[in-house]
């Protein structure tokens, strides 16, 4: 197999140029923490975007950043921390998950987190990755380079490459250098645990809550048997299940948000404990890294994504285990874990059609990612649509193709 290591991206369209009139095949390649997320495919090559690394623009005073695709973590985090600055999408590290291995920021890419469009427990008030990407520079498929959106939110006129090259997994265009907004850290952090809830419950708390007016920026639910294996110790000492909400910002914004909440809630529920700072930060963390299903030996992993108000929906259309799901995104995020031999429940194509959703196989052992569709098949109209953007920058299927769907 031939690798392919372009400096710049002149010679990167020359190599992409060649690929589409030969019809060869290549694998894009940023810092691989990702390789195991996605379809398997055939490739006649590899194609490395590690050159294309460094924070080129960073003005803290205007809230925006620009760095290389294959740009570690590691390298921008330590940057906007100094700064009192964040990723307000709560960028998720997948790779303890989908590899086993410790957490290393060295090995996750500003763009492998943009192809992949993955977002944290912030999700409902932030919005995703794809929402904080105000420009980006790319080759397509073909080879001809090109620059898309800017520097500032509404500089994107016409066609917005950004959000369609978001999420698209290295299927459309490798992306060379991205232009991402940044937001100030909060003051302050405090999540309020409710113990002993019903999944039901809890998404009836979540409504209320993220439809109040106190600012609600994460809500989450997890089961008791996955609450007592938490390393927060205020969590697994409750013993029982545990639903958590959290509120950010200056510290008497926080204060009186907490009382507001606290007073709205009263009827469904009444907090039993309070995280602060260090152990509010760690438990928000572990659920935007999937942690409580990394050790899972021999399982199969799955995201559903939900309308709002429909996890608790989920959870007993699919009549779940106890230990096998919890609940992010305030009900819209479902995160399921299956036994290899068997990883879909029958009824899950079924609810997901009932509720709206849309599932994907985060992970599993190759031969499941070979057998079962990764992502949920789409819609008839939907896939011509998909099957035109990528015939129109990709016409001969060069880059990661079938790694979203097959024949793309």
């Amino acid at each position: 197999m031939e690798s392919h290591k372009p400096q710049d991206e002149s010679q990167l369209a020359e190599i992409l140029s060649e690929a589409s009139a030969k019809g060869t095949p290549l694998e894009l390649e940023g810092l691989g923490s990702k390789r195991g997320f996605g379809r398997p495919f055939q490739a006649d090559g590899t194609l490395s975007l590690a050159a294309f690394s460094g924070v080129s623009l960073y003005e803290p005073e205007e809230l925006v950043l620009t760095a290389g695709a294959a740009t570690p973590l590691a390298e921008i985090e330590p940057l906007l921390e100094e700064a009192g600055q964040m990723l307000a999408f709560e960028p998720a590290d997948y790779g303890p998950l989908l590899s086993g291995q410790a957490s290393d920021r060295r090995l996750d890419s500003l763009g492998g987190l943009i192809a992949c469009n993955l977002s944290g427990p912030r999700r409902p008030k932030a919005g995703a990755a794809r929402d904080h990407v105000l420009g980006l520079r790319g080759v397509t498929g073909q080879g001809a380079c090109f620059k898309t959106g800017g520097r500032v939110v509404k500089n994107v006129t016409g066609y917005d490459l950004c959000k369609l090259l978001t999420g698209s997994f290295g299927t459309l265009a490798a992306m060379t250098e991205i232009t991402v907004k940044v937001l100030p850290r909060p003051e302050k952090t405090r999540s309020l645990l409710f113990s002993g809830l019903s999944a039901e419950t809890a998404n009836q708390l979540f409504n209320r809550a993220l439809g109040s007016a106190y600012d609600v920026s994460g809500a989450a639910h997890l089961p008791a048997p996955l609450a007592a294996a938490s390393n927060i110790d205020l969590v697994s000492g409750l013993g029982e299940a545990v639903t958590a909400l959290r509120l950010e910002g200056p510290e008497p914004s926080v204060m009186a948000r907490q009382a507001g909440l606290t007073a709205l809630l009263a009827a469904l529920a009444a907090p039993v404990e309070e995280l602060h700072a260090t152990r509010s930060l760690a438990f928000w963390k572990a659920l935007r890294d999937a942690q409580p299903f990394v050790s899972r030996a021999k399982t199969a992993i799955w995201r559903l994504s939900l309308p709002p108000a429909s996890g608790a929906a989920a959870v007993a259309a699919l009549d779940l285990d106890d230990s096998d799901y919890w609940l992010d995104w305030g009900g819209g995020l479902l995160w399921l874990a299956c036994p290899e031999s068997a990883p879909q429940p029958p009824a899950l194509a079924a609810t997901l059609q009932a509720l709206g959703g849309h599932a994907t196989l985060v992970r599993a052992n190759e031969g499941l990612r070979a057998a079962l569709p990764v992502f949920m098949p789409q819609a008839e109209g939907v896939a011509a649509l998909a099957g035109r953007i990528k015939a129109s920058l990709d016409p001969k299927a060069v880059l990661n193709p079938g790694r979203l769907y097959a024949g793309l």
